[in-house]
């Protein structure tokens, strides 16, 4: 026939196109991401509150922390000293320290210029309501030499006001200067360790950065162990390291484990080394998936690989209808094989891309990308299984084994028994009661940590680090808007009043705010009007020794200072900790922001910001949580609508009766399916679900296959079968998968395949015995 030879020609033209297009899409390399962000909703159409998302973000991308540990101080000093040399020579890292080298001079300079406006809320009201007790405060301090060290000396602040703001300063943690080195050393577990800080040149979502950082790393490791010293490390970096490698073994033995499997499985069945060729549409899948996702997104996600490398079980499908029917067909030729499949095949084409795109339309982008993968890929091996294969098996006298079809045959059997027991209608009832059951004892779990399979060591090694430095960084804070710089450190001022009482309550161990490190201009001068009365109390400094002229010119000399604002305050080296927190003006106004330590309570949190003008909670977990949920609900809606078109699709060929019967399988399959995950103690989650909406899509195939029955019942069976197997290779791999989302979706499918196999035979014409 014409269409024999013009069909092969006509898609090698449009596979050549395709992979030119391929090829343009790598021209620059591989249009890959690890970031985990590209693929969570972006609910934040504040482009303030995403700048300070990123903001924040940063240091967690960018910055490895890590304690170098020895129970000699030398020895561990004097390894920090030798990786830190080596880590600025490797060229990855912005910069490396283990050293403060901080400016004497500019610090005081800073402290003398701040005495107004740095003065702690709590020394500033004793200085305007107790100044007598402020005066005695400061007699004592000069006469006790163990105060603490001071940076200015007395004979350029009388009043002690530098010596308190320095006092006042955030602690961090456990860790403490060594004078001697200048580095910042913790003492816990009997060791010493030493804190080294490395900001990388890329950050997290680099796809080779975070590989070789981890590499080097590793060679530290290796290199301190051997003098007996102990490398703790914490970083994003490490996460998506982690995260590319388990990925790449993840694609390997899924990709690779189901190949293999399948091929296996063609030989044995057929017995023809040319029905290899059958993985051609597989092949032509990927490719179809890979290119229609860059095309759409810009890039693809190595999950998407990861779940997409399981459409090769869904792919082989396509073929296995018509070759299939070599069981019946002989002798079987290709052309002929296909015409006699080729309604079902479209069917099931058609059913399956209909069901993945309705989950295109959630507002979840990991849905929308592997969406489009897998309908796409299903198009371009649907494409190559109808166009090029049958030329590529033309001529080949296929005659399959016989062990295949008497499995068909027995499992057969075995229905026909079990329903001379129990009628199709008490086994829907058994079947009701099991999901009833199931479902009671099943739990909802929505978090973004369950995309993270991260190994124990590097959780450990975190948690070692919190509790050895006392830093605890957490990913929720405070974004601050107003007018004025004025308001805005007054509305922080009015926030930090409640995160002290969460402090004083061990729910918060600290936070960062503007308003502790610059006070309003009203409060400088609620303390320059304070300054006025000291004279009249001041009786005891004079007392010691100290000239009354060297006071009153300190206090004209305050007097005098300048009115100091937040880029004034974060002009100085002390401010180091705050530099990051000033987001300056936008649109009209200021905005800043206050980070958080130490979190138990993340729900507190939104008490905190009410009634506070201006002030809003950033919580991109919680939020994204709560996303998680709604997604659920609305992708199982979009599923149902989409059960509703496939339902219209197969009134014509099969009649409402046996289309209402042929979605309703599916339907069925996948709510015993939810039900095992409750049985099993396995908590439903976003990909769980996503899982079981995708068994009904896959599903449909084989309740098509099975209404057509081409071939008698135990044939039509067999190809069910070999479908459900190779499918199963594919997604059940998955299950075992140490990223906790990708095992939820791969044991969901698993499970939703068994239980489709297994209810695909009633999709037939029922006889009256049934």
């Amino acid at each position: 026939m014409p269409s024999e030879r013009w069909l092969p020609r006509l898609f090698l033209i449009l596979l050549v196109a395709v992979l030119a297009l391929a090829g343009w899409q790598w021209r620059h390399g591989a249009p890959l991401s690890a970031n985990l962000m590209d693929l969570v909703p972006g609910n934040t159409p504040d482009a303030l509150e995403l700048a300070a998302e990123q903001r924040m973000q940063e240091p967690l991308n960018r910055e490895m922390l890590v304690l170098v540990g020895h129970a000699d101080r030398q020895q561990a000093l004097s390894m920090a000293q030798q990786l830190g040399t080596q880590w600025q020579a490797s060229g990855l890292f912005e910069q490396v320290t283990w050293t403060l080298q901080a400016d004497l001079p500019a610090l005081r300079q800073q402290l003398l210029q701040g005495r107004l406006a740095m003065l702690s809320a709590k020394d500033r009201e004793q200085l305007i309501s107790e100044p007598e007790a402020f005066i005695a405060q400061r007699v004592q301090a000069l006469f006790d030499p163990f105060t603490g060290f001071s940076l200015v000396s007395s004979q350029d602040d009388w009043l002690g006001l530098t010596g308190r703001i320095q006092n006042s300063q955030p602690q961090h943690g456990a860790v403490q200067l060594d004078i001697g080195s200048g580095a910042l050393i913790a003492d816990a577990d009997g060791k010493s360790w030493v804190l080294l800080r490395a900001r990388t040149q890329g950050n997290a979502f680099d796809m080779k950065l975070p590989l070789q950082v981890a590499d080097l790393l590793q060679a530290s490791r290796e290199q301190a162990s051997q003098q007996g010293v102990q490398l703790l490390a914490a970083s994003g970096l490490l996460y998506a390291a982690n995260g590319q490698q388990q990925a790449s073994r993840e694609m390997t033995w899924v990709g690779g484990g189901a190949t293999v499997g399948i091929l296996l499985l063609l030989l044995l069945a057929f017995r023809r080394w040319r029905v290899l060729l059958a993985f051609v549409p597989v092949l032509v899948g990927m490719l179809f998936g890979a290119v229609a996702c860059v095309a759409l997104f810009g890039h693809m996600h190595v999950m998407t690989l990861v779940l997409g490398a399981s459409l090769i079980g869904v792919a082989v499908d396509y073929p296995l209808h018509y070759l299939s029917k070599s069981w019946s067909l002989q002798p079987w030729r290709s052309w002929p094989a296909l015409r006699l499949t080729l309604p079902g095949l479209s069917l099931s084409l058609a059913t399956s891309c209909i069901g993945y795109l309705a989950l295109a339309w959630t507002p979840f982008p990991a849905l929308t990308q592997i969406a489009v993968f897998s309908a796409a890929g299903l198009v371009g091996a649907y494409l190559s299984a109808v166009c090029l294969l049958p030329a590529l098996l033309n001529g080949l006298d296929l005659r399959p084994a016989q062990w295949p079809l008497r499995v068909a045959e027995f499992l057969l059997g075995v229905r026909e028994s079990l329903l001379k027991r129990l009628p199709s209608q008490a086994l829907l009832v058994l079947a009701l009661l099991f999901c009833a059951g199931g479902l009671w004892q099943l739990n909802s779990k929505n978090d973004i940590r369950q995309w993270i399979g991260a190994p124990p060591q590097l959780l450990q090694e975190a948690q070692a680090i919190a509790r050895i430095t006392g830093y605890q960084p957490t990913s929720q804070f405070f974004l601050v808007r107003a007018d004025t710089q004025q308001q805005l450190l007054e509305r922080q001022a009015a926030l930090s009043q409640r995160l002290d009482q969460l402090v004083h309550l061990d729910k918060l161990q600290g936070y960062l705010a503007l308003n502790q490190l610059v006070s309003t201009p009203g409060e400088q001068q609620h303390v320059r009007e304070a300054l006025k009365q000291l004279p009249a109390l001041w009786q005891p400094l004079l007392d010691l020794g100290i000239p009354a002229s060297a006071l009153q010119a300190e206090v004209a000399q305050l007097q005098a200072l300048p009115t100091a604002d937040i880029d004034a305050a974060l002009a100085g080296p002390l401010a180091e900790p705050w530099r990051l927190l000033w987001l300056g003006k936008v649109d009209g106004g200021v905005a800043a922001m206050v980070s958080l330590q130490g979190l138990n309570n993340p729900a507190l949190l939104r008490i905190q910001a009410l009634d506070l003008p201006g002030v809003q909670l950033v919580d991109r977990l919680g939020d994204l949580n709560q996303v998680f949920a709604a997604t659920q609900i609305s992708a199982a809606e979009l599923k149902l609508l989409s059960c509703v078109l496939i339902v219209l699709l197969l009134i014509l060929p099969f009649g409402l009766g046996g289309a209402l019967r042929i979605v309703a399988l599916p339907l069925l399959a996948a709510l015993c399916s939810l039900a095992s995950l409750g049985w099993l103690g396995q908590p439903l989650t976003l990909f769980s679900l996503f899982g079981l909406l995708l068994v009904t899509a896959i599903s449909v195939d084989y309740a098509i296959l099975m209404r057509e029955q081409i071939g008698g019942a135990a044939v039509s069976l067999l190809g069910t079968l070999l479908a459900a197997v190779t499918t199963w290779l594919s997604f059940g791999l998955l299950a075992v998968s140490s990223t906790p989302a990708v095992s939820n979706f791969g044991l969901s499918v698993s499970l939703g395949l068994a239980f489709s196999f297994m209810l695909a035979p009633w999709a037939g014409r029922q006889e009256h015995t049934q």
